[in-house]
């Protein structure tokens, strides 16, 4: 059965049937993504359990309310995103500051290097981390959910807010300026 078919009919069992065993396979699903997403975009691990944590239980909160899902991956990383907002809110520090003191904390180039994969090109991760750095926000952001995340583009403009097209062409100004720095 297709992700988004079952992920629909876990849904469904849900919602309609009260079943809590359908919650506990989409978390099981989804757990390692979000954490990841979250991960990539705060200081700590322990702020990245603490968030995927509010994440999944802001979801539990909002299907209860019978509220009509799309998209659960796509419910999750706007709840995700949301999240990672408010958390920034909270701290009144700019995104790039938090990734700089993530870095300076001993997050592992590795681990992002990993995630990442930029259309065919292999490169050091150190590299990669550094020149995504160096990129403003939005653009961090889909370049992470497409390529580390592997969302389709309509998974991501319905995270994000925008249309498909605004989000292929922000992906594709994106990976330009990336590849801007990696070439420097």
């Amino acid at each position: 059965m297709s992700g988004a078919l079952s992920d629909k009919l876990d849904l469904y069992r849900l919602q309609l049937q009260n079943n809590p065993e359908s919650f506990t396979k989409l978390y099981d699903k989804y757990v390692d993504q979000i954490y990841r997403f979250v991960y990539f975009k705060v200081a700590t691990r322990e702020e990245a359990e603490d968030i995927t944590s509010e994440v999944f239980l802001k979801t539990w909160q909002y299907l209860q309310e019978k509220k009509e899902v799309k998209s659960f991956s796509g419910l999750l990383y706007r709840i995700a995103r949301n999240c990672i907002i408010d958390l920034y809110r909270r701290k009144t520090a700019k995104p790039e500051e938090l990734l700089e003191e993530k870095l300076a904390q001993g997050f592992e180039a590795n681990d992002a290097g990993k995630w990442l994969k930029t259309e065919g090109v292999k490169l050091d991760n150190e590299r990669v981390v550094s020149a995504l750095k160096k990129l403003k926000q939005e653009y961090q952001e889909v370049i992470t959910l497409r390529y580390v995340d592997e969302l389709e583009i309509a998974e991501i403009a319905e995270i994000v807010g925008r249309k498909s097209i605004a989000v292929r062409v922000t992906l594709h100004r994106a990976i330009r300026k990336l590849k801007e720095f990696l070439d420097q």
